[in-house]
């Protein structure tokens, strides 16, 4: 005969909410506990207000059930210290109290406190409060997860809206935002700016041979290869095809030409796909250089003069940079 498997009680696999007992008195404190207990709470226990502060930190509660007349720090303070922390402020805090006067329960308010009851304890109404506040905050909690998977999504579609699918780069609506705020930038600070525009030669041909997978993968490690050699506060943009965008904020045509010579030695050198196949053995590229104010007067006449440097440089055979 085979050994029988305990049956798994449902309720053991399901995570209890923990309740925090703050109480000095110990008569008080086990109380508390038999009644949270007997409705199927987790139950921890505090002394004193350090020692729940301690215990709060080590394992953040469900709920609190908080003394108000305790040595040294009292529940006031011990509420107030939680309600004022990012960490602590989203749990609930139920004051206990043997006063009955209104000033103590005023004064709870102020502090943080979320709810109160009276001592000596009636196990229902402490239940029905603590169950209450756990409801309470089973809603904030699922609406504030909600809101942050919103956010995450916002975040998501924004990032969709600037950023090139296939490379991860800025995409040409990016980079014509970010090339209008340089040069606004430059006309307040007389800074000058210069635009590499770089195009991959022959990248139609690689293409017609390879199919558009290989070519893909051309695009993304050209991509990875340029974006892991310039500055953060560059903006590299795929701007169209095989054809690439770089601004360098506050460079000159000179510099320009050197960052612009960097890039294309490592194309030239880096490992591609089938290049070994190509005429020239090799991935290359060609770039234009245009700077601003020198070679234009506004973004659009930047991009059309880098353009005719990017054109000269293929006319002149590739594989070259060429200043306007």
């Amino acid at each position: 005969m085979g050994i029988t498997q305990p049956k798994e009680n449902p309720k053991s696999a399901v995570k209890r909410d923990t309740v925090l007992i703050v109480e000095d008195e110990a008569n008080s404190r086990f109380l508390l506990k038999t009644y949270l207990e007997s409705d199927g709470y987790h139950v921890r226990m505090a002394k004193s207000g350090e020692e729940a502060l301690r215990k709060i930190v080590e394992e953040p509660p469900s709920a609190i059930v908080l003394d108000v007349m305790l040595p040294k720090m009292d529940g006031y303070a011990v509420c107030k210290r939680l309600k004022s922390s990012k960490t602590t402020h989203f749990i609930p805090i139920v004051l206990a109290t043997a006063l009955r006067g209104n000033e103590e329960r005023i004064r709870g308010i102020e502090v943080g406190a979320d709810d109160f009851i009276s001592k000596p304890y009636n196990r229902v109404e402490l239940l029905t409060r603590v169950k209450s506040l756990l409801r309470i905050k089973k809603l904030h909690d699922a609406l504030e997860q909600k809101v942050n998977e919103l956010e995450k999504a916002k975040e998501k579609l924004r990032k969709l809206a600037v950023t090139d699918g296939l490379t991860n780069l800025f995409n040409h609506r990016a980079f014509k935002k970010q090339l209008h705020l340089e040069i606004s930038r430059s006309r307040r600070f007389g800074l000058p700016i210069s635009l590499l525009m770089m195009d991959i030669d022959h990248f139609k041909l690689y293409n017609d041979r390879f199919g558009h997978p290989s070519g893909d993968k051309v695009l993304r490690h050209f991509s990875q290869i340029l974006a892991e050699n310039v500055r953060e506060v560059d903006c590299l943009a795929r701007y169209g095809g095989e054809e690439f965008a770089l601004i360098l904020p506050g460079t000159d045509k000179k510099a320009a030409k050197v960052v612009a010579e960097k890039l294309r030695r490592l194309i030239e050198w880096a490992t591609f796909p089938n290049a070994e196949k190509l005429e020239s053995g090799r991935v290359t590229m060609s770039i234009g250089v245009a700077s601003f104010p020198h070679d234009a007067e506004d973004e659009e006449e930047l991009v059309k003069r880098s353009d005719e440097a990017l054109y000269k440089a293929k006319n002149s055979g590739r594989n070259r940079t060429t200043l306007i």
